[in-house]
């Protein structure tokens, strides 16, 4: 599967049992080891329902600050973005997010994160773009310098990581 068949969409109803598997069934979705681990380590395992899930999602209207990536028809990940303070400002922080281990690598990070920075700069009123991520995530950095990006600074040791909460990386 080509990267170039990823598509950036609003969730749909079918999209919300994969939203709940990858972000609340899965005991170590392998994702978490890569998305700032330090807050997962700290995070006790989700008890939602999937019923539940459904419930309040459906109470929700779905933001215009995440997306679903969409690879042939199917919800594989997902792409989010906030407004740093004060608002207004134009600074904008994004996220990207491919569940499945099995679509990593492939360059589906990159093209998220490409269609995702033209997306951001469309609809809003950005004119900075960050991405934030901890030093152990290489993937995301990689894709953020392949889509444009330039890294700007680091923290060393600006957060404190237990090889436990890190998993093997």
């Amino acid at each position: 599967m080509s990267p170039s068949d990823l598509r950036l969409r609003g969730r749909q109803p079918d999209d919300l049992a994969v939203l709940w598997r990858w972000m609340h069934a899965e005991q170590a979705p392998a994702w978490q080891q890569w998305d700032a681990p330090y807050f997962h380590a700290a995070r006790p395992p989700s008890d939602l329902s999937l019923t539940a899930f459904v419930a309040r999602a459906e109470d929700q209207p779905p933001s215009p600050h995440l997306r679903i990536l969409d690879l042939h028809g199917q919800c594989v990940g997902q792409v989010s973005r906030s407004e740093e303070a004060p608002a207004g400002g134009g600074w904008w922080d994004l996220g990207v997010l491919i569940f499945d281990p099995a679509h990593w690598g492939g360059g589906l990070g990159t093209q998220a994160l490409r269609l995702w920075t033209a997306a951001t700069f469309a609809e809003t009123d950005a004119h900075v773009l960050t991405l934030t991520t901890w030093g152990g995530n290489g993937r995301l950095m990689r894709a953020a310098e392949r889509a444009g990006y330039t890294e700007c600074a680091r923290i060393p040791q600006g957060r404190l990581l237990s090889r436990a909460s890190a998993g093997t990386a």
